[in-house]
């Protein structure tokens, strides 16, 4: 008897294991951004420093750079379960004593700054074990189409988050949606602790001192270069393409002069380009064409992203940023997809903890220059700029591409 889950658009929920983790993570993703909308917020309600926003942002991000590559080293060491059962926990703790603050009308900025280190502190361990665990749950044979519904799922979560914040915080404040961010993290917590895991492979014994296992990782990926191209496009992504989001209100409110509802529309836009990018690549059934997919969308988003930046039209605007979501998340999940399907899976943690120091660890140095470069030059010849570099990045990839094929292949991956 068929169900819902046969149809390949769901395969990956066919697991129970994966369906645990999903239902527990998409209540706790929509909490996050909750709670990362109801903070900045609350900064600016505070103090009025737009500043402070960055540097906030900055501490909650940097430290994925900082320590990627001890987290590798744990998430290729340690059970990856625990890990994530340990960073979940924490962020609990966390968000409920950021609740406890807020609504005791006691909050100061400099408890929010050390939260928000805290968090970032946290993320860079659970980044790479989540990544590394997915193939955990559902296998090789249905991994792209699990990392494609994350993808999906961190989308729905990123237009559904803040939409309930800012019902909350208008009609009760943040401290709530603090709360509520805290006591999502349960479901997720729940459903880690019900998963059944079958017999894993097992991973070499450890011969070596953490310092070595992690040069290791980076022999690993320096020697492969399907793999070190990917993670460079992932990193001047990162560093030079999506900034724009930061730069975001001021296209709203000094270019296109529609305020907050117009930078509504705006991020919405791209995050429904975004979710219908994850949506089309849940969809494919194998990799095969996936390096030819990453090409053309890594193009698309460039040409997009720099005709949005002179454009004086919001719904021309919208429509551009809804194609530059798309390709966005095209890239990114196409990335993802082919680095874990060449990767061995004792080397995976160390590898996904760099992937996750180029995607999110490069995104606040990225945000920094942006905001310096918008300051001095405006932010459409620096969006443009950054365009420009991920554009030659995109080319430069695509001449690249029958050789690329031909080392993925050499890996058992048949791009």
């Amino acid at each position: 008897m068929s169900t819902l889950f046969d149809l390949p658009l769901l395969r990956a929920l066919r697991h129970r294991n994966f369906r645990l983790f999903f239902s527990g993570q998409i209540i706790s993703l929509i909490g996050t951004w909750m709670e990362s909308v109801a903070q900045a917020w609350l900064i600016y309600r505070l103090t009025g420093s737009s500043a402070l926003l960055g540097l906030v942002a900055f501490a909650g991000q940097v430290p994925v750079l900082l320590l990627g590559p001890l987290a590798g080293h744990a998430a290729d060491r340690l059970p990856r379960r625990a890990i994530i059962l340990c960073t979940q926990s924490a962020f609990m703790v966390i968000g409920l004593l950021l609740a406890a603050l807020t609504l005791s009308g006691k909050v100061q900025i400099w408890q929010i700054f050390v939260l928000a280190t805290l968090m970032g502190i946290v993320a860079a361990f659970d980044v790479p074990a989540r990544q590394s665990f997915l193939v955990e749950m559902v296998g090789r044979e249905d991994m792209m189409n699990g990392i494609a519904l994350n993808s999906t799922m961190f989308n729905f979560a990123r237009v559904a988050g803040p939409a309930i914040a800012g019902l909350i915080v208008a009609q009760i404040g943040e401290g709530w949606c603090f709360l509520l961010n805290g006591v999502s993290y349960i479901a997720v917590i729940a459903g880690l602790a019900m998963i059944r895991l079958g017999p894993l492979p097992e991973r070499p014994p450890s011969t070596t001192s953490p310092w070595q296992n992690i040069r290791d990782g980076y022999t690993f990926i320096g020697q492969n270069m399907p793999v070190r191209n990917l993670l460079g496009m992932i990193a001047l992504l990162s560093f030079a393409g999506l900034p724009f989001i930061v730069l975001l209100p001021v296209f709203a409110e000094g270019i296109l002069h529609s305020g907050a509802k117009g930078l509504g529309l705006l991020m919405s836009a791209s995050g429904v380009g975004a979710t219908t990018g994850a949506l089309l690549l849940a969809s494919r059934v194998n990799v095969a064409g996936l390096s030819r997919w990453l090409s053309f969308a890594a193009i698309t988003f460039a040409v997009a992203l720099a005709t949005f930046a002179w454009s004086t039209n919001l719904w021309l605007s919208a429509s551009l940023l809804l194609l530059t979501g798309f390709a966005m998340m095209v890239q990114i999940g196409s990335c993802n997809t082919l680095i874990q399907s060449m990767v061995p899976d004792h080397y995976r943690g160390r590898v996904m903890s760099v992937y996750s120091m180029m995607l999110i660890g490069m995104n606040p140095l990225g945000a920094m220059a942006s905001g310096f470069a918008a300051a001095r030059w405006g932010a459409p010849a620096t969006i443009t700029a950054g365009a420009i570099a991920c554009l030659l990045a995109a080319l430069i990839f695509l001449a690249l591409l029958p050789s690329f094929r031909t080392a993925a292949r050499g890996q058992g991956c048949a791009t």
